[in-house]
This record gives structure tokens, sequence and C-alpha cells, in this order.
């Protein structure tokens, strides 16, 4: 992957991110990482749960953002959940879990909420 896209990828996650905050949310991890993959966001409000797919695109030439969490992704992004819920030291017990996507254009944060 390129230094660009990195970057891309870099700063739609902060502004995923600052979304949660501003929405009163508490950031609980970011770039959870295991050998089976990475985790964007780790978020929580009250006792839910949420953990946020972040996709950025700098425009919709190749589709919206959400569009790249296929049901592939999504089978991945609820086993590396499971498995972080099972490692992490959790500050407490959820009421419920939450599978987000977070899309990022210019200018543009989309979270859909219960995406999968």
């Amino acid at each position: 992957m390129t230094a660009a896209r990195l970057r891309l990828g870099a700063v739609g996650e902060d502004r995923a991110a600052a979304w949660y905050r501003a929405e009163g949310y508490s950031i609980i991890e970011r770039n959870w990482r295991c050998r089976d993959g990475e985790i964007d966001l780790i978020c929580a409000q009250g006792r839910t749960l949420v953990v946020c797919e972040v996709k950025t695109r700098s425009s919709l030439a190749y589709g919206h953002p959400a569009e790249a969490v296929t049901p592939t992704k999504q089978r991945r992004i609820r086993g590396l959940a499971a498995r972080w819920l099972a490692e992490a030291d959790v500050p407490f017990r959820p009421d419920g879990i939450r599978f987000d996507v977070a899309a990022v254009l210019p200018g543009e944060v989309d979270v859909i909420q219960a995406a999968f």
C-alpha cells in the first residue's frame, strides 16, 4: 500500500473517531491488530460496544466507501470482534455489540449504525 493511501486511511479513521467522540462515545481501542486482521475502531456508548470498520475514499469514482464492506469482510470483522472480546480487558460488561461502517469522503463522514 502506498504512503498516500495509508495517510488517507489514517485521516479517515481520525475523522470517524472525531464523529464518535462528538456523538458522546468513548473510544476504547483504535487499530487493534492480531494475526487474523485489524479492527479500525472500538467504541462504547453506555454499555453498548461498537465495532466500526472505516472506509475512506477521495471520491466516488470507485463507488461508495461502504460498498467495500462485503459479506466476507463482515464475517472477518465479526470474528475479530469475538477474539478482541476474549482477549481484551473490557472496562465493563457490554449489554450488546453493534457493527457500524463509517464511510468517509472529502467533507463527509457517514456512519451507518448497525450496518451488519
